[in-house]
Formats: structure tokens, C-alpha cells, sequence
């Protein structure tokens, strides 16, 4: 127990910091990727919507699940709140509402990079969709 009660935190944000720094990197990539993008070189339709599609299942998963993740660490740090409580014999209200509000920060952390995800995901969905209907509207013409 005194192990999650050292590192929790540093568990959680490591891995929520982690997981928006592969949604920026991802994102920049993809919108790199569209805006020097030439449609003659896809001999098909679904060459070219692997190619667009690439990295939308990273982003995808990182949204839904942040929030999880967030949630891990507050329950964790709700335990750990519990679990000194239960050592102690004097018990500190003020102290117990410190930790309880430390552990809602790793929900709150969870949520800052599931719902940039979340836009972000969708947005670069609606840039392939305008990608695809000019490809499909460009093969229509010939």
C-alpha cells in the first residue's frame, strides 16, 4: 500500500502525459499528411482510405479511454485515503478531504486528454470525408 501511495500519482500522469503527447503527435502527423496529400498517386479507394485512416485507431482508443485511466488513479487514491484512515487513530477530517481531492485530480487529468482527443478525432474524420468525396468526385469526371 505504501507503494501506491508514493507513485500513484506519478503512475497516472506518467501515463496520461504520455498517451496526449501520442494524440499531438499523431494529429500534427495526420494533418501534415492531408495537407500535402495528392490523390492521383491512389490507383483506389481503399489505398487511399488506409492511408488516411492511419492512426485514427490510436487516437480513437486514447480518447475513450483517458477517462478510465483518470478514474483508475482516483479510486486508487480513494483507497489509499481509506486505508490510512483505517491505521490512524486519530482521525483528521481536513486530511481526509486533502487526499480525496488530490485523488479527483488524476479523473480531472483524464478528461483533459480524452476530450482534445475527442475533437481532434472527429475533425481529422471530417477532413477524410471531404478527402474522399474529392477523390471520389475527381474519378467520377474521368
Amino acid at each position: 500500500m505504501e507503494f501506491l501511495r508514493l507513485y500513484l500519482d506519478y503512475i497516472i500522469f506518467s501515463i496520461l502525459g504520455f498517451m496526449g503527447f501520442i494524440v499531438i503527435w499523431f494529429s500534427i502527423e495526420r494533418f501534415l499528411f492531408f495537407k500535402k496529400i495528392d490523390l492521383k498517386a491512389f490507383k483506389s479507394l481503399d489505398s487511399l482510405e488506409e492511408s488516411l485512416t492511419k492512426h485514427m485507431t490510436a487516437i480513437y482508443i486514447i480518447y475513450s479511454n483517458a477517462p478510465y485511466i483518470g478514474l483508475l488513479g482516483t479510486v486508487g487514491g480513494i483507497i489509499v485515503t481509506f486505508y490510512g484512515m483505517s491505521l490512524g487513530s486519530d482521525i483528521d477530517a481536513k486530511k481526509i478531504m486533502a487526499d480525496l481531492s488530490l485523488a479527483l485530480e488524476a479523473t480531472g487529468a483524464g478528461l483533459l486528454v480524452a476530450i482534445p482527443a475527442l475533437m481532434l478525432y472527429n475533425i481529422l474524420l471530417r477532413k477524410i470525408d471531404l478527402i474522399i468525396n474529392k477523390y471520389k468526385a475527381m474519378h467520377h469526371e474521368n
